[in-house]
């Protein structure tokens, strides 16, 4: 081979290749390079793979490339300190949005969010909510706004942000939050989100572990963990400390050797115990503050009472009625031999499976099981008398001396819906149900789905000295409901009181627990008031299997602890993280004055220490090119806000975001793809009359169909027409509902209830699964739950018939299998454009779509969007394919036979 060309040539004989559609593999570039290094201009000389890989995806026409993603976390005591940090480049000539994308654990406070533009830096401030949101609306309505955490799945709450950039500019994300690491079945768990979405040259995760006591083991794995990459994961632990690396190089990220996508989709997830020598824990005094962790081991286990009171309502018929069967028959099989169990169903009227706890034999378990497979949903909703059932069963049994004198007495509450039957104002239930339990018992409440009164739930539970869980409605919904039996199925400790000297400490977080867990942990901490103390003595009271117990435990001030282990002052930063979590529990059981007292002191240490908290938000206010100002912000939502998925910050956010796709006109398809910049639109050729399947998916059970009309009055069913929609339905069969949506009027079915509403009104409907908003003669919003929201747009014409346009809002809780004309495409889609050429028409662009699978030449134009302005439109660019999106779309017919059918 020899070396004919000019160094300056290289770029133009690499682009030449890739027009060619002969792309360079790793190993051919480099022997390239090593053969005629005078081809090699001075910045395109590298030292490794990553460079090279970046250079050649900005020649393939990767836009945004993010090249460098780092995780640092610092465990010290359990309690978490972690900063991510990602670093993107634009290569487009045009400014190009940038999105900054993770997830968190549920658990965790933000502390810091920052991003550094061409140089400079921008940080978040942590602000009353009230006072962040009016500077972030006020910014909406300046410029553009991203930014927001929220719900995405059991144990995690995503974080978005998105930020326009100049051409050739480049931007770093860096956000730290903080958790205390909770022990759970005998373990701490760190769950670390693995997903960049592209090949990174440089990604790199480093965990840094620090106990007082030597770890006991330490484990790591990766739900995407492949055999090669596990030879990139570095695990390694000797006395107190312990390590994770996990370090893969652009080569190990690939799916395939020559593939550019990336093997990295899931978790990291970190798991480690430690060596208890004490039965009365561990106290740790360091820079003022102490904490300490009480997880006593070798304890006979406490006989347990539990009253289970199972919702069998109409609500949980179909999946609920029968995920919950299958947990309470696995869960049956687990009771153990010491265990007294009842069953109370309820719906309508309350039901006693028997009229007395019954020990956990195996003859009892085998008639137990028969039970629950009888159970049968339907009826209302009757709450307050079904826990007050469990109640009276429970004093009846302890007074008449049928229990042991020491067992654990627990009601497991599982419910879908709010009460609808006897006793149905909230508050008289919480005041009935706090007042016959009087601190005798413990009450679970587990809710079911996304539709219920979470509030509720919650201030049941914590007011009766338990907690609310919320079971998702997922395949595994039965795998949570016997997970959070496995948590409280073993309690070794009842009553539990945790004292220390009143002159020594202060601002001490809660002392007293009502029962301990096998495998749980109980930490308390506060401020050391005599800045003179070198100990502080605790004294532990507990009720056990057999006896009274007392523990007895002096911990020392902490000397000679390595700093390169602690991040700052980790026991004050520690104490205020529980001590906040502590107060918004209390908020939530506590009223009037108390409650706003409660607020108070939640919001002052959210402020002080920097925690985004559902009391407080993160506001970054970044200055635009053309003087004025964008808001990004960050709010963490309550469980029971999650339902609802509805900060403010999100709606605003909902309002400037484009939306991922929409029908207009014609009818006219135009779709923008997850997480993707680029727009695609297509026609679909078909008669008048015609029925379409917009969405489809049956794990959900939405259904959104659009039945064709003509532009004209004339009766024809000539093809060359152009068509348009004139009706459209709306299917949740979950919540019992069909929305059937005219030119005229706006028709809802739920259950056996019928509502008519006219476009000639402004109207707000709220109903448990839905929510409609009318905006008179314009514009209606359908909310089906949690699950998805459409905007439909009506357009009045001159000339011809009215018709309808279809825009969907929110689409992020439909599942994998959604399918349909729009729904195939709610889900990310690898594609590539190429070969982007002028012709002849100044207002056209050509180009190649290369997805799934197919080559197709597309044109670009300019195309309307009404969503904004339903009279006018506004301008969309999108790339155009022809032939009925032959290529696009998957390749089947979606008519359907009725306005309310779905594909087969």
């Amino acid at each position: 081979m020899s070396c004919s060309f000019e160094s300056g040539d290289y770029p133009a004989l690499l682009s030449v290749q890739l027009m060619m559609g002969q792309f360079f593999k790793i190993m051919e570039l480099t022997i390239l390079l090593l053969l005629c290094p005078a081809l090699v201009p001075a910045d395109f000389l590298i030292s490794d793979s990553g460079r090279l890989v970046r250079n050649i995806n900005r020649e393939l026409g990767e836009d945004v490339q993010i090249y460098s993603f780092k995780i640092e976390s610092l465990v010290t005591s359990r309690f978490a300190h972690n900063v991510i940090t990602s670093s993107g480049i634009n290569y487009a000539n045009i400014s190009k949005e940038v999105s900054f994308e993770v997830e968190l654990p549920k658990t965790a406070f933000i502390t810091n969010f920052s991003m550094t533009i061409d140089g400079k830096t921008y940080v978040g401030k942590v602000k009353k909510k009230e006072v962040a949101q009016k500077q972030y609306q006020a910014a909406v309505a300046r410029g553009q706004s991203a930014g927001i955490v929220k719900s995405s799945g059991q144990k995690m709450e995503k974080f978005k942000v998105s930020v326009n950039i100049a051409s050739a500019s480049e931007v770093t994300f860096e956000l730290t939050y903080e958790e205390l690491l909770k022990r759970k079945f005998g373990t701490y768990e760190m769950l670390i989100q693995v997903k960049p979405k592209q090949l990174v040259d440089h990604f790199e995760i480093n965990i840094n572990i620090f106990e007082t006591r030597n770890i006991k083991f330490l484990d790591a794995k990766g739900t995407f963990m492949t055999n090669e990459l596990m030879q990139t994961l570095d695990v390694s632990y000797v006395g107190n400390k312990g390590r994770v690396s996990f370090k893969p190089t652009t080569d190990d990220q690939r799916s395939c050797p020559d593939c550019p996508n990336t093997l990295l989709d899931g978790y990291l997830i970190i798991k480690y115990d430690v060596e208890r020598t004490h039965s009365a824990g561990d106290i740790q005094i360091v820079n003022g503050y102490f904490v300490h962790f009480f997880a006593p081991e070798n304890l006979p286990r406490m006989p347990k009472v539990v009253v289970f009171v199972i919702d069998t309502s109409g609500s949980m018929w179909g999946r609920k009625i029968q995920q919950t069967k299958e947990a309470l028959l696995k869960i049956s099989e687990d009771i153990s031999e010491d265990d007294y169990f009842n069953f109370i169903t309820f719906s309508t009227d309350v039901t006693l499976w028997k009229q007395s706890l019954i020990k956990a034999t195996g003859k009892s378990v085998a008639a137990a099981k028969a039970f629950i497979s009888k159970l049968q949903a339907y009826g209302g909703t009757n709450i307050n008398d079904a826990i007050l059932s469990a109640v009276r069963l429970l004093e009846t049994d302890h007074s008449n001396k049928a229990l042991p004198a020491t067992s654990v007495s627990i009601i497991i509450l599982l419910t879908d819906g709010d009460p609808s039957v006897g006793v149905t104002s909230l508050t008289s239930i919480q005041a009935n149900v706090k007042q016959a339990i009087g601190g005798h018992f413990t009450l679970y409440c587990l809710g079911f789905g996304k539709d219920l009164n979470y509030n509720f739930l919650e201030k049941l539970s914590l007011e009766n000295g338990g907690i609310a869980r919320r079971i998702y409605e997922d395949s595994d919904s039965d795998l949570q409901l016997q997970g959070f039996y496995e948590e409280v199925a073993n309690p070794l400790l009842s009553e539990i009181q945790m004292q220390y000297p009143e002159a020594a400490v202060s601002d001490v977080t809660k002392q007293s627990f009502k029962h301990y867990y096998s495998g749980s942990e109980i930490v308390v901490a506060g401020r050391v008031v005599d800045n003179n103390l070198i100990s502080i003595p605790s004294a532990i009271t507990a009720q056990g299997a057999t006896s009274l117990l007392n523990f007895s435990l002096e911990g020392k001030v902490e000397e000679t602890l390595q700093q390169k282990y602690i991040f700052g002052e980790f026991t004050k930063r520690l104490w205020a993280y529980l001590t906040i979590q502590q107060l918004l529990e209390q908020h939530i059981a506590a009223e009037g004055e108390e409650k706003e007292k409660l607020k108070a002191k939640a919001t002052e240490l959210s402020l002080k220490y920097n925690f985004v908290t559902p009391l407080t938000s993160m506001i970054v206010i970044k200055p635009k090119d053309d003087g004025k100002k964008s808001a990004l912000a960050a709010d963490k939502l309550t469980e029971a806000q999650r339902s609802r998925d509805g900060s403010p910050a999100r709606s605003a956010q909902v309002k400037q975001k484009s939306s991922p796709s929409f029908v207009e006109g014609d009818p006219h398809f135009i779709i923008q793809l997850p997480n993707r910049n680029e727009t695609f639109c297509f026609n679909v050729q078909k008669k008048p009359g015609v029925i379409l399947n917009l969405v489809n998916d049956l794990v959900t059970g939405i259904t959104v169909n659009a039945e064709l009309i003509n532009t004209t009055y004339a009766c024809t069913s000539n093809t060359s027409h152009n068509t348009y929609i004139g009706k459209l339905g709306l299917v949740s069969t979950k919540q019992d509902l069909k929305i059937e949506v005219t030119t005229q009027s706006i028709k809802v079915l739920k259950g056996q209830e019928k509502m008519i509403f006219h476009w000639k009104e402004t109207r707000n409907l709220t109903k448990q699964g839905f929510s409609l908003a009318i905006i008179k003669g314009t514009r209606l919003i359908v909310s089906m739950g949690n699950d998805v929201s459409f905007l439909i747009v009506l357009h009045r014409a001159r000339k011809h018939r009215d018709y309808l346009g279809i825009y969907t809002l929110d689409s992020h809780q439909l599942s994998e299998k959604t399918h349909g004309l729009l729904g195939q495409f709610y889900h990310d889609t690898e594609f590539e454009i190429f070969d982007i050429h002028p012709s002849s028409d100044p207002k056209k662009t050509y180009a190649t779509l290369a997805i799934k699978g197919n080559k197709i030449k597309v044109t670009g134009k300019w195309q309307n969007n009404f969503r904004t302005n339903s009279r006018d439109g506004a301008a969309t660019f999108c790339w155009f394919v022809g032939s009925n999106g032959k290529g696009l779309i998957d390749a089947r017919d979606y008519a359907v036979s009725s306005l309310f059918g779905h594909l087969e």
